[in-house]
């Protein structure tokens, strides 16, 4: 099982290194070790702030004696030029670590406000925005907590998770190539969940029949995956699996996906997509 904690300190760690924040010359060259500062970080748009603890960890493993004062929640949605935090200690720190930290929290808020978007967008329908796979190689951890601070929620993590029969599964799979065949043979090798995607409804007919947990409807037209809900409406075997709509979602036409019955909505735009929100941190005179 992974470590969250541990696997968030490796990323800090990675980000720093990468900046080499212990190792800042002009800062190290012309600040003096003792000097303290105060600093304020301002989001300057509207934005979902996430990332508040990521950026009180960078400051504190350059010096721990930082001290911080939030305005806002993890979470909260705040107008343009908000000022969300007070950081007091050493300037080098302060200095050296700026970019690590705002570079985290303009890119966990961008993934949030994007997040928050799509769920705003289908109120009050009951169908759950979820994400994908789609995310920056290494930074899964903290991208899929920044959808769920938008209000939305997480997919698999990763490929262990639970079994997901794709196109390319069914092409590779030469033993037994129909949706059928793989999830019967799959149920007998494993408890986790099974999903199969699907693109057309004779496919989606098959994974009805084969009795999979979720089916999920790849890249189909609204009319589809109403014809799809009916068809699911009239099976006899129970229990009925979750549908789940992805591929080409909008902002313009996810309220018409969530419309149609499904419950669930895959958008890998939430965390490919999304726009890096500006923030910015100015010491004090």
């Amino acid at each position: 099982m992974l470590d969250v904690t541990a696997e968030i300190n490796r990323i800090i760690e990675m980000a720093l290194r990468e900046d080499t924040a212990r190792n800042d010359v002009t800062t190290n060259s012309l600040i003096d070790p003792r000097q303290i500062a105060r600093a304020e970080i301002v989001v300057r748009q509207e934005a979902v702030v996430c990332g508040l603890d990521i950026v009180q960890r960078v400051f504190q493993k350059l010096d721990k004696s930082v001290k911080l004062r939030f305005f806002c929640k993890e979470g909260e949605k705040v107008r343009k030029d908000t000022r969300i935090l007070l950081l007091k200690g050493k300037t080098r720190a302060l200095l050296s670590g700026e970019r690590t930290a705002l570079n985290f929290l303009g890119h966990l808020s961008g993934v949030a406000s994007a997040a928050r978007q799509y769920v705003e967008a289908i109120y009050p329908c009951r169908t759950k925005i979820l994400d994908t796979r789609k995310t920056t190689p290494g930074l899964r951890v903290l991208e899929k907590y920044a959808v769920r601070c938008g209000g939305a929620f997480n997919h698999r993590r990763n490929l262990q998770e639970m079994v997901i029969i794709k196109d390319n599964h069914r092409t590779a799979c030469r033993q037994d190539q129909s949706i059928v065949g793989m999830v019967s043979h799959l149920r007998r090798i494993t408890r986790k969940v099974v999903e199969v995607e699907v693109d057309t409804l004779p496919q989606f007919q098959e994974a009805l029949e084969a009795g999979a947990d979720v089916i999920l409807l790849d890249n189909m037209t609204a009319v589809q995956i109403q014809k799809a809900v009916q068809m699911r409406g009239r099976m006899k075997k129970r229990p009925s699996p979750l549908l789940e709509a992805s591929g080409g979602i909008t902002l313009q036409n996810v309220r018409r996906m969530a419309q149609t019955g499904v419950e669930r909505i895959s958008i890998g735009a939430l965390t490919h997509s999304h726009r890096f929100v500006d923030v910015s941190m100015e010491l004090a005179g």
